[in-house]
Parts: structure tokens; sequence; C-alpha cells
């Protein structure tokens, strides 16, 4: 289910978010530590990719992970874009340098997708003019899943007796809900903005949970 490419960058996130939350004034202790996160992220990060994938080929569909890039377009339409800024691995970076003191708090949404619709089968199923093209609403699906499968990991770890887990994976939705660029939270808030404030008031309560009693 995935790709070489999907591989690569997906090793590298982890990598960077276990470090990234390991290098804490409270966590910096010794190598228990970056294992524990590196499990964490393992498991908050595939949920949340895997939940989308087996979205997608239900609705007939296959989506493609890729590192959310920012750019800006040129106002002259024969020149190329400029060169894109990777945010979703840079930004982590600069988070942790600002938010240093507070324990495993920096920006988490690395990863955005493009979505392929399997037409033929698409045709099969529900007829060539019903499902060939897959909607903002579907669209908006697919990212919620991997939203909600991060809470549901996170009342899970609450309940099992791991806190910090528990935190992480409302951090991870939290980030990844906010409506900006290509962020799975723009593509919930499109497909349906009813959706998306249901999924928003669960991370708000969670994050005061995470906050103020774990």
């Amino acid at each position: 289910m995935l790709t070489k490419k999907e591989i690569l960058i997906i090793s590298l996130t982890i990598i960077i978010f276990s470090l990234l939350s390991t290098i804490s004034i409270s966590l910096f202790e010794n190598w228990k530590n970056f294992l524990f996160a590196l499990i964490s992220f393992s498991i908050i990060i595939l949920g949340n990719i895997f939940a989308k994938k087996i979205m997608a080929f239900q609705l007939d569909s296959e989506i493609e992970m890729q590192i959310w890039e920012t750019g800006k377009h040129t106002l002259f339409p024969r020149r190329k874009r400029s060169r894109s800024f990777p945010s979703g691995i840079i930004l982590p970076i600069i988070t942790k340098i600002i938010f240093f003191p507070f324990t495993a708090f920096f920006w988490m949404a690395a990863f955005i997708f493009d979505v392929h619709p399997r037409i033929f089968r698409g045709a099969r199923r529900h007829g060539l003019y019903t499902f060939s093209e897959i909607t903002e609403y579907h669209i908006g699906i697919i990212a919620a899943s991997g939203i909600m499968i991060n809470i549901i990991f996170s009342i899970i770890g609450y309940l099992l007796g791991f806190p910090l887990f528990s935190r992480l994976n409302i951090y991870y939705a939290f980030f990844n809900m906010l409506p900006i660029s290509e962020l799975d939270g723009n593509k919930i808030f499109f497909g349906s903005k009813i959706m998306w404030s249901f999924i928003a008031s669960l991370i708000l309560i969670g994050m005061l949970f995470a906050i103020f009693i774990i």
C-alpha cells in the first residue's frame, strides 16, 4: 500500500518528530525516551495514513502521501513557479526552537495527499457517470478518517495509562486539522463545514484535557 517514496518520507518524518519530542528539558534523559517517541510516532503517523488509504479504497480511489510544501506563484505565467518550501519538515524544527521549554509541542503537520479515482473500478460498481470523479466531500471523508483514528488512539492511550502518547495524538490531530493550505483540515473544511466543526470541537476538548488534566 506504500510506495518506496512514501516509505522514505514517512520514515524520515517519524525520526525527525521523535528527535524533536525527545530534545526537551523534561524528556532528554536517556535513549528510552527516544525509543518511546519513535514507537509512538510510528503508530500515530502510520495509523493516520493507513486509515486514509483504507477509506480511499472504500471510495474506489487511492491516495499518494507527500511532504507538505508551500511556494509562491509568480505573476508572470510564462515563468516557472519559484522553488517550493518543505514546510512539513522545516516548520517542526522552527517551532521546536520557539516552544523548546514545552514538552513535545511543535508543529506536527507534515503530510498532504493527492487522490486518484479508480475510474474503471468505479464504473463497474456505480456506473460510469456516477462515480468517475471524486467530490470534495469524499476527499473530506478520507482526510477525516485519519484525524478520527488519532482521536481514538488518544482516548485509548489515556485509558491504558500512556498520557504522553495520548497528548501526542491530540497535538498531531490539532495541527493537521488547521484549515490552511492543503492540510487535512482544509480538505475537511471544504468537504463539509459541519464535519470540520464537529471534529474540531472534539480536538479542542482534547487539547484542553491534555493541557490541564493529563
